[in-house]
C-alpha cells in the first residue's frame, strides 16, 4: 500500500495473495526458530491455513533458526501424502543457528525423498555506515546464507530466489506459481437448479393431451 512495513507483515500479506491463487492444493504452513513446528497440516482448506498465518507473531517459535529441522520435518510431512508432486517453499531471513540436522543433510534426504525446494532469501543486505564512501557493516545485521539456501535449491532441483523488498517477494511467489502451476482444480461448486419443472410440464402436457384426444368410436 505504499507505506512501510515490518518484514511479518509483508509476509503475511504476500503468502496470503499467494494461498488465494492455489486452488487445488494441500497447503501447510512451517514455522522454525528454537525448532521447527507444523502450525497446520497438509490440507485443501486455505482458510484455516490464512488463519494462522495471520496469527503468527515473531519470536513464536523462538529467535533462532532451525532450518535443517524444518526441511527435515517439511520432508516427513510430505512424505505421506501420495501425491508424486511434493514442492517446499523455504523463506528466511536469517542463518541456520539451532537445531538438530544440518540444513544440507536436511536437504540430501529431501531429494531423496522426491521433495523439490524452492529457497527464499528475504531481507535486506545487512545494518551499515557510511565512512568516506565505504560502506562498514555493523553488527547484528540482516546476514543470510545465500549461498547455502542456492545450495539447497539446486540439489533438489528447486530455485533459490533474493527477496530485498515487498515488490521483489511478490514477483518472486508469481514466479513460483510458474514453475508449479496447479495440477488439481479444486472441487467444483455448481448452484443447484431445479430442473424437475420442465420434463413434470412435458409430461402434464402428454397427459392432458391424452385425455383431450378423442376416442375412435367403432
Amino acid at each position: 500500500g505504499g507505506r512501510a512495513v515490518d518484514r511479518l507483515t509483508a509476509i503475511k500479506a504476500v503468502v496470503s495473495d499467494f494461498l488465494e491463487r492455489r486452488d487445488g492444493d494441500r497447503i501447510g504452513l512451517i514455522v522454525f526458530g528454537d525448532r521447527a513446528f507444523a502450525l497446520t497440516p497438509l490440507t485443501q482448506d486455505r482458510a484455516s491455513v490464512r488463519q494462522q498465518l495471520q496469527a503468527m507473531v515473531v519470536g513464536l517459535a523462538g529467535r533462532s533458526t532451525a532450518m535443517g529441522d524444518a526441511i527435515a520435518l517439511a520432508t516427513k510431512r510430505l512424505q505421506q501424502q501420495p501425491n508424486p508432486e511434493k514442492v517446499l517453499i523455504l523463506l528466511t531471513d536469517g542463518v541456520n543457528t539451532a537445531g538438530t540436522l544440518d540444513p544440507q543433510k536436511a536437504a540430501q534426504i529431501a531429494k531423496q525423498a522426491g521433495v523439490r525446494i524452492h529457497t527464499i532469501a528475504f531481507g535486506g543486505d545487512g545494518a551499515a555506515v557510511s565512512l568516506l564512501g565505504f560502506q562498514l557493516p555493523l553488527g547484528g545485521g540482516d546476514d543470510v546464507d545465500e549461498a547455502g539456501l542456492a545450495r539447497i535449491a539446486k540439489l533438489t532441483g528447486g530455485k533459490f530466489f533474493r527477496a530485498r523488498d515487498t515488490g521483489q517477494l511478490v514477483g518472486i511467489y508469481q514466479e513460483i506459481d510458474k514453475l508449479e502451476p496447479v495440477q488439481r482444480q479444486g472441487q467444483a461448486v455448481r448452484a443447484l437448479i431445479e430442473r424437475y419443472p420442465v420434463p413434470l410440464s412435458a409430461a402434464l402436457l402428454l397427459g392432458l393431451l391424452a385425455v383431450l384426444r378423442p376416442r375412435r368410436t367403432a
